[in-house]
């Protein structure tokens, strides 16, 4: 190596390596672009039920949360989810209704979490969960019990082509 090469080269400049991201690798940090709009990843839960594991990531625009579900199941299945105000209680019932749709539940289970970001404080609950699917099969509401709480979210099925994901700095 000559002289102006060594004066010259630079020091263990490392340039952090991005890898893509994907439904089912987005990171805290990142950025989710879906229905034009763009939203910081605040939060992730991984859960798992026995062997099988989804993910459920907290999306925040502004005052707008949103949560998007991925899950691999035979082929990438993904939903975006908005809290509802539905009370519901233990056992969960076979049906709902909102806003005039009446929705069978599809399955009821309980699952580990790991919480990361925003839902670090669910890390290492467990959560008692069931889905309920609308007749046209065009709408799903998730129900969740976090201890004596009970969450209600609506949501419908997107396809991965709908989202945009930059990564963060990581």
């Amino acid at each position: 190596m000559g002289f102006f090469s060594r004066l010259f080269q630079k020091k263990d400049q490392q340039v952090p390596e991005v890898k893509e991201r994907t439904p089912l690798t987005i990171e805290v940090g990142d950025i989710v672009t879906y229905d034009l709009a763009d939203y910081e990843v605040v939060g992730k839960i991984t859960y798992r039920d026995g062997s099988y594991e989804w993910y459920a990531y907290q999306l925040l625009e502004g005052n707008r949360t949103k949560w998007l579900a991925a899950e691999m199941d035979d082929e990438l299945e993904l939903g975006m989810y908005e809290k509802v105000n539905l009370p519901v209680g233990r056992p969960y019932p076979s049906s709902l209704e909102y806003e005039g749709v009446t929705y069978t539940k599809d399955e009821e289970g309980e699952a580990q979490v790991t919480g990361e970001g925003r839902s670090a404080n669910v890390n290492g609950r467990t959560v008692n969960y069931a889905d309920y699917i609308s007749e046209d099969e065009e709408a799903y509401l998730s129900v969740e019990a976090w201890g004596t709480e009970v969450e209600v979210s609506i949501g419908a099925d997107i396809e991965a082509y709908e989202l945009k994901i930059i990564a963060g700095s990581k």
